[in-house]
């Protein structure tokens, strides 16, 4: 009954190693604030600039932030901040693009 004298340090969505990630956290926030703006921005036509850009560099921050994650937490922000900013990349491509194209 060794197990039973143990704290639980596993569990927990928000479970952290204790240790600061300053580029991470980092990281994190851009990818949450640009999907966001990718995401309210993609639902107007003629914001589809902005949510373009701001949803492809949301995707690239929050890749490259993935990569270098090293808590639930972390990951668990960043793919809240993909989802976002691929929607409104994928909005903002369909109503225009990336360089203003014609809307008809």
């Amino acid at each position: 009954m060794a197990q039973a004298l143990r704290p639980n340090t596993v569990g927990g969505l928000f479970a952290t190693d204790g240790k600061p990630h300053p580029v991470q956290d980092t990281l994190l926030a851009v990818t949450l604030v640009l999907g966001l703006v990718a995401f309210v921005t993609g639902f107007f036509h003629h914001l589809h600039l902005l949510s373009s850009w701001t949803g492809l560099v949301g995707i690239l921050t929050g890749a490259y932030g993935q990569w270098i994650s090293e808590t639930t937490r972390e990951r668990f922000g960043l793919i809240l901040g993909l989802g976002a900013s691929g929607v409104g990349f994928f909005l903002g491509m369909a109503h225009g693009g990336l360089f203003g194209g014609v809307i008809s």
